[in-house]
């Protein structure tokens, strides 16, 4: 059988109507909902979700003195240090402090205030709403109103005793969560 040029044009055709069919079929990708979360750290009306990111790293502690309590110790939070990616794996940014602070891999950054926390589960770092201060730098950053953290596994002060005797000692403890950045709508 002899396959004219006709016939593959006509194929070609039909198979580029099947895929666009097939795509024009698939459901959206889905946004953000924040409707499960704690009323607390819910985002206010007239903020959009900007980007969704999964941070990865480490949360770092010191065994040192309790503020305003002599002769006790306590785990202190030192700070975080974690990798930003998207949600197809590739990394976007970094997350690091002290200050907290949520860096694009364009370059723009912004730190933060807090302004509530919710429990997230035993084990876990509590979920966030930080309001952004405004970015430092040019891009994906600028503009950000909010950062939520959600979706926590891990990340609280090591289960190790914390004693006068292991003063000073340094734990890290891994982490992950996700990042929901916000801007005006």
């Amino acid at each position: 059988m002899r396959i004219t040029s006709t016939r593959i044009a006509t194929a070609a055709a039909l198979g580029t109507a099947a895929l666009l069919t097939a795509c024009g079929s698939m459901a959206p990708m889905s946004s953000f909902s924040q409707a499960s979360l704690p009323a607390t750290i819910q985002v206010p009306a007239g903020n959009k979700v900007a980007m969704e990111t999964v941070g990865k790293g480490d949360i770092n502690y010191e065994c040192r003195d309790k503020k305003d309590a002599p002769g006790q110790t306590e785990w202190f939070f030192v700070g975080p240090v974690a990798t930003l990616s998207d949600r197809m794996g590739k990394q976007v940014g970094k997350y690091y402090g002290p200050p907290a602070t949520w860096e694009s891999m364009d370059g723009s950054k912004v730190t933060a205030t807090q302004l509530a926390v919710a429990p997230s589960g035993t084990g876990n770092l509590p979920f966030q709403l930080v309001k952004a201060n405004p970015a430092m730098g040019t891009g994906s950053m600028t503009g950000v109103t909010y950062i939520q953290r959600v979706a926590l596994t891990g990340g609280v002060p090591p289960a190790m005793a914390c004693t006068a005797t292991n003063k000073g000692q340094k734990a890290t403890v891994p982490y992950q969560a996700d990042y929901i950045f916000w801007k005006a709508a």
